[in-house]
């Protein structure tokens, strides 16, 4: 590419752009997860919604791969690229909460975090994730599972709009009024179909939560899991808890003699009446009494914060996933085998419930699939030393291995890693895969925007190879 190409581009944007000989170079393209290391050609810093319609037209008009890049974790870094441009929008970063209306609108740079924040002061909270690091475009898009998914749905079932830029660099605004097809996409199709400059969210009311984590000893996983798949697929909305393997990290809250040890846990979330989550959990507590336990009255934003200091942006993460209907006791065996094996201290297995309100929208009202999945299950090797990267990676596959079988077939998009294959993609969409295709053959024909677990369009050579 001519350097007077880009130094064209240059003058015209109004964010900042940098290029392979900038020193800032090596740090402009770092992302969450140390594993990824691809280099791109030119990252365009946007600053607002036309810096991002420029970079659109710059990379279809110079056949640039392009990646698009927003606030946090992608597991498997998609939001960088090789030799291509990476459009990033975490400069674009605002929040404005409607109290009466109960909406926030959101800039496509934010993180959680940054929602949680502003929201929290007017007792209110969008369902989201479970790290406040993790940025809105992605986990939206994705479709968002977290704390709120029981009581109030998938963060997409949250969506009211969006603003997007399409590949061909229009501006558009995607709604149940306008745009409608489009914001069928938005809503679990992944970043297969523009760039979103911002989200307009439905808000419910929460504040103070009863949450935190139950830890057992591993002699008791198997009871803890029998016991936790009964109560999960009967419990009230008001009520989240995600069942997990970890090593106890080493500080407060969890006391010394518990550190580095390997143990089951399930991480709570209750909002309602706080005089009633003892009387929920109360039968856990009787039938297996916890050997730590941290559930306690806090403000949601705490809860979302809760584990922003054990997983840090550079570390190694594999990801392995499914969805999943039950937990057999051939199942469970499996989960505490490859469990009881987790090879460092941040690497671990969730398993977040899908139920409740989120089994409420129609499979097809939306690209997310699995609508009357129990679970989805993810499986991560995580650690900050690149020199255990084959061991979290093996770890992480002989596990996800050993339980696939026992899955419902997909997996959620956002904890999927790069390259796992077209199979994988319509096993994820299912019946909806085919209306991804029509769609995105009607908005993004050429494939522009492949840099994802992407769906190709009808007759399409390009892949997100």
């Amino acid at each position: 590419m001519p350097q007077e190409t880009v130094t064209q581009f240059r003058n015209q944007f109004r964010g900042k752009l940098t290029e392979t000989t900038d020193p800032e170079y090596d740090e402009a393209r770092k992302v969450c997860n140390a594993m990824i290391d691809k280099k791109p050609r030119l990252i365009a810093l946007c600053a607002d919604v036309a810096d991002v319609m420029k970079a659109v037209h710059f990379g279809r008009q110079n056949d640039l791969k392009v990646s698009i890049r927003s606030g946090g974790h992608n597991a498997g870094g998609l939001g960088i690229c090789d030799d291509g441009l990476v459009i990033d929008l975490s400069r674009i970063k605002f929040v404005h909460v409607d109290p009466a209306a109960r909406t926030v609108r959101v800039g496509g740079g934010c993180t959680w975090g940054d929602i949680d924040h502003a929201t929290h002061a007017f007792g209110l909270a969008v369902p989201s994730g479970i790290i406040s690091t993790t940025g809105v475009g992605g986990l939206t898009l994705g479709g968002g599972i977290g704390h709120l998914t029981r009581q109030f749905g998938l963060t997409i079932d949250n969506l009211l709009a969006a603003d997007v830029v399409l590949a061909d660099g229009k501006f558009v605004v995607a709604s149940a009024d306008e745009n409608s097809e489009l914001f069928w996409t938005i809503r679990g199709g992944g970043g297969n179909f523009g760039v979103v400059k911002s989200f307009l969210f439905q808000a419910h009311p929460v504040h103070t939560v009863c949450a935190g984590p139950m830890l057992w000893e591993m002699d008791q996983a198997a009871d803890i899991m029998k016991w936790y798949r009964e109560f999960i697929a009967q419990a009230p909305e008001e009520i989240n808890g995600f069942f997990a393997f970890i090593t106890v990290p080493p500080g407060p809250p969890f006391p010394e003699h518990l550190h580095f040890k390997k143990m089951c846990a399930i991480i709570w979330c209750y909002n309602g009446p706080m005089e009633k989550a003892n009387e929920i959990l109360g039968p856990l507590r009787n039938f297996r009494p916890p050997a730590f336990e941290f559930v306690v009255p806090m403000p949601f934003p705490m809860l979302q914060g809760m584990f922003d200091g054990v997983y840090t942006p550079g570390m190694q993460w594999y990801w392995k996933s499914d969805f999943v209907n039950e937990l057999s006791d051939e199942a469970i065996a499996l989960h505490i085998k490859h469990g009881s094996m987790m090879p460092t201290l941040h690497s671990t297995m969730h398993l977040y419930p899908i139920n409740g309100v989120a089994h409420k929208t129609g499979i097809n009202e939306t690209p997310w699939s699995y609508r009357k999945a129990v679970w989805s299950e993810v499986i991560v090797g995580v650690d900050p030393d690149r020199a255990k990267k084959e061991a979290i990676t093996a770890w992480a596959r002989n596990y996800w291995e050993a339980f696939h079988p026992y899955g419902a077939g997909g997996a959620y998009v956002n904890f999927m890693m790069e390259g796992e294959g077209e199979d994988r993609i319509r096993a994820t969409y299912q019946d909806n895969y085919e209306r991804l295709v029509q769609l995105k053959t009607k908005y993004d024909p050429g494939n522009f925007f492949r840099g994802n677990q992407n769906v190709p369009p009808e007759g399409s050579t390009r892949n997100a190879a």
